[in-house]
């Protein structure tokens, strides 16, 4: 983007990270993946980094870090990095869960059905006396195998999932509809009421299109139930279908494909993946023209944000959970670079080198689970002291490059 005619960046955060998971799995089967389907955001952040733990009772920790551009010298990097808070387990809420899981004939396979009780087994673990079970399966109708059961009848619920059998063809719509509806009724205040759907294709029953999807989803916008989507297997599943599901109100995304997958999901990352701890988080920067001629957001094509929606409390956006980090990185080309891929104007207005000082400012804002007003943080960039990048920004410019690679290489030089 040319800094001058549109200097503002908006997009939604993103914790998802069924891409990264996905592209391994293709790579190991020995093929490329579809390009639709590599998201450099979320391969980012499928990894771990020691940011800074946020401080007191604030949800999260901000930071925004410059160093230069590993394959184009001409440019730079700017991090904009997120940690959130991680609460203690005994100061959680009760949760509330819905497993709304896939059972037609395509579920049959060791890597789908019998992976996923594999996966639910590992969860269960973690859960208490407090929280609640119920489960769903969708085939060729929709049915409750479980009703609501307190987390700690470990037998009752494994026992339920053991008797799980495929077949049929995939009703999709009225699963979610059943789902929604049972959590509705678990739901109590201050509790965490979470759907998690498990599926391994697109639905071919009932509602099928992604755009319709969304519109099914959207009418719990204000339910205050969040939803999580967990593929499973390399070979049918829809990547837009499982993105209409997830990047919508409360949704966030992970595909299983091993078990320790699973683990890493399901029980090492299961604070973040089941308690949130800000809804709607939107980041929005404004760059100085007067420094920066042209910058580009790497990823987040999904989730671009119009200028007026970041303050709009009614958009939806994404949601950090407890312990959850973002990273967003911007390579930008200083005023003067070579690296400039456009001309200046002519005729345009002069741009004083001292209107105003900084790189950029950024701008956030997010809601407390629960609050419908959002709160704002705001964030300048100064020219920075030392273009020393640490071990964090390094590794993360390297799986930024190589999602480019993967999906868009045009920016990648030689």
């Amino acid at each position: 983007m040319i800094t001058a005619k549109a200097p503002i960046s908006t997009f939604s955060v993103d914790v998802d990270t069924a891409s990264y998971a996905f592209i391994r799995s293709a790579l190991k089967a020995g093929r490329l993946p579809p390009k639709v389907a590599v998201r450099t955001e979320e391969m980012i952040n499928y990894f771990p980094y020691s940011y800074p733990r946020p401080e007191g009772d604030a949800a999260f920790h901000t930071s925004v870090t410059q160093t230069a551009t590993p394959w184009n010298p001409n440019t730079q990097l700017l991090r904009i990095a997120l940690q959130g808070q991680m609460p203690k387990r005994d100061k959680q809420p009760p949760l509330n869960l819905v497993f709304l899981i896939d059972t037609s004939g395509s579920m049959h396979d060791a890597n789908k059905l019998p992976l996923l009780k594999q996966s639910f087994r590992l969860m269960l673990r973690r859960l208490t006396a407090s929280d609640q079970v119920a489960i769903i399966t969708y085939a060729g109708s929709a049915g409750q195998v479980l009703a609501p059961t307190a987390g700690d009848q470990t037998g009752a619920i494994l026992a339920a999932l053991e008797q799980l059998q495929t077949g049929g063809s995939t009703h999709g719509q009225a699963g979610l509809q059943l789902a929604y509806r049972t959590a509705t009724q678990m739901a109590q205040a201050q509790d965490i009421t979470r759907v998690i759907l498990a599926t391994d294709r697109d639905f071919n029953l009932g509602i099928s299109d992604p755009e319709d999807l969304k519109a099914l989803i959207s009418k719990h916008r204000d339910s205050g139930i969040y939803l999580s989507v967990l593929g499973f297997d390399r070979g049918n599943l829809d990547d837009a279908t499982l993105q209409a599901l997830a990047q919508n109100r409360n949704g966030q995304a992970a595909y299983i494909d091993s078990l320790s997958e699973a683990q890493k999901v399901l029980v090492d990352q299961l604070d973040g993946a089941l308690f949130p701890i800000a809804n709607d988080v939107k980041i929005q920067i404004e760059f100085n023209p007067a420094q920066v001629a042209e910058y580009r957001l790497i990823g987040y094509e999904t989730r671009a944000l119009r200028r007026a929606n970041f303050n709009n409390d009614k958009v939806d956006a994404g949601d950090i959970g407890a312990g959850h980090q973002v990273t967003a990185l911007y390579e930008i080309t200083p005023v003067g670079s070579p690296a400039r891929m456009t001309e200046p104007l002519r005729y345009g207005a002069p741009i004083s080198q001292n209107s105003q000082p900084g790189i950029a400012f950024v701008t956030l804002r997010y809601k407390r689970p629960g609050e419908t007003q959002s709160q704002r943080i705001n964030a300048p960039v100064g020219a920075p002291e030392s273009f020393d990048a640490d071990d964090d920004l390094r590794f993360a410019a390297a799986i930024a490059r190589f999602g480019q690679l993967l999906r868009d290489p045009r920016y990648m030089g030689t």
